[in-house]
């Protein structure tokens, strides 16, 4: 995705990053505990790490669930970037899949809540505690990215 005067990879392009930190997981689901205990760990004295630890379960889980990390032999990489300040930025690399991520509903034309019992929910809930997300890359492997500038 290209870069827009909204989007903080524009606005922390200038900073000097003070820290970035890479570990790759088997891909499967009992290590999504394992990479929510390594962002948090990491980032634990920012205010908002609860909300960064709640995004890091969800790219984690979906990209277990629709990529090819989930399948037998899969992995999954995090990366945790954190910025001077309160900025941070947390990113899953999956192995790909055959779909791009997408909301499987617009939350505004939801008139049943029925429809979102079963999943749909995590792309919304990301939005709603980041600053800004987005994903780049294809079936052969994807990052999907969220960004924290803090509070």
């Amino acid at each position: 995705m290209p870069l827009t005067d909204t989007d903080p990879r524009a606005v922390t392009a200038g900073m000097r990053e003070v820290l970035v930190w890479r570990r790759t997981f088997p891909g499967r689901p009992d290590q999504a505990a394992q990479v929510r205990r390594f962002a948090g760990f990491l980032l634990a004295d920012l205010a908002n790490c609860d909300e960064i630890i709640e995004v890091t379960g969800e790219l984690t889980n979906n990209a277990l669930v629709h990529s090819g990390s989930g399948l037998p032999g899969g992995r999954l990489t995090a990366e945790v970037r954190r910025w001077p300040g309160t900025c941070a930025s947390v990113a899953i690399i999956d192995d790909g899949g055959p779909s791009d991520p997408s909301f499987r509903h617009d939350p505004a034309d939801v008139d049943d809540l029925d429809a979102l019992s079963e999943g749909g929910r995590g792309l919304p809930l990301v939005t709603a505690l980041t600053s800004w997300w987005g994903w780049e890359g294809g079936p052969g492997g994807r990052t999907v990215t969220a960004f924290f500038l803090g509070r």
